[in-house]
């Protein structure tokens, strides 16, 4: 089976993910058009239920309340280094499929980058609630897409079909928190580690693809036990 490509999970409400995604475009755009993007949210029931039923989970470990607080001081410092102003959005009741789903429908029709800022934008710099229909509608609107299509896409099943596999793609990489990074064997998590993951595509693009290792780590010797690094600034979990 031929390796999969390089792949990041962004997330749209985590602000380390809004600050890779800045970095990604801006700094490694040559990476940003390589890799495989694939959106990863915290599921409400519904999806929860569906990737249950696909044979997977949810891996995040929700952050203490004492992370959050610095959380908030971290992304100010590394919003301001980047010449960007926070507006903290405040989420009431959030469904992150509203968003996230419709996603899809901008892939599809080659604005997915174009609308992933948007929707970064007017989260962490307008401090709007990505969660409204309306706004996905009226982004989806502004880049040609089906406004009605946006923001009911929650609503539709073959969409849900599509997040349950991003989702279960995430489970099967381990992916713990956003953001989170792989350029063949190698897994980077959190906005500290993009120049690395930036580097070891590139790399890998200048080098022949190694033949396929004669003896495969067991699934057996790997841990069934999700478990998550709280500790690190870069990332959200």
């Amino acid at each position: 089976m031929a390796q999969r490509g390089p792949r990041w999970y962004f997330n749209f409400r985590s602000p380390y993910s809004w600050l890779a995604h800045h970095d990604l475009t801006a700094r490694h755009p040559d990476v940003a058009g390589r890799v495989e993007w694939i959106p990863y949210w915290d599921p409400d029931p519904v999806s929860e239920r569906l990737l249950a039923e696909a044979g997977g989970s949810f891996l995040y470990t929700p952050m203490s309340r004492e992370k959050h607080f610095y959380v908030l001081t971290d992304v100010r410092r590394l919003a301001k280094d980047r010449g960007l102003a926070v507006s903290w959005p405040l989420d009431r009741e959030p469904v992150w499929e509203t968003a996230h789903l419709a996603w899809f429908l901008a892939a599809d029709q080659g604005v997915g980058p174009a609308y992933t800022d948007l929707v970064y934008r007017a989260r962490f710099q307008d401090g709007e609630d990505i969660n409204d229909p309306s706004l996905i509608a009226e982004i989806a609107g502004r880049l040609g897409l089906d406004p009605a299509a946006a923001g009911s896409a929650a609503e539709d099943p073959a969409l849900r079909e599509r997040a349950t596999a991003a989702l279960m793609s995430a489970y099967r990489d381990g992916v713990f928190g956003p953001p989170f990074l792989i350029a063949g064997r190698e897994k980077f998590w959190g906005l500290d580690r993009l120049d690395r993951f930036a580097d070891a595509v590139r790399s890998a693009a200048a080098t022949p693809a190694p033949a396929p290792s004669a003896a495969p780590v067991p699934a057996a010797a790997l841990s069934a036990t999700p478990s998550g690094d709280l500790g690190h600034a870069g990332g959200c979990g």
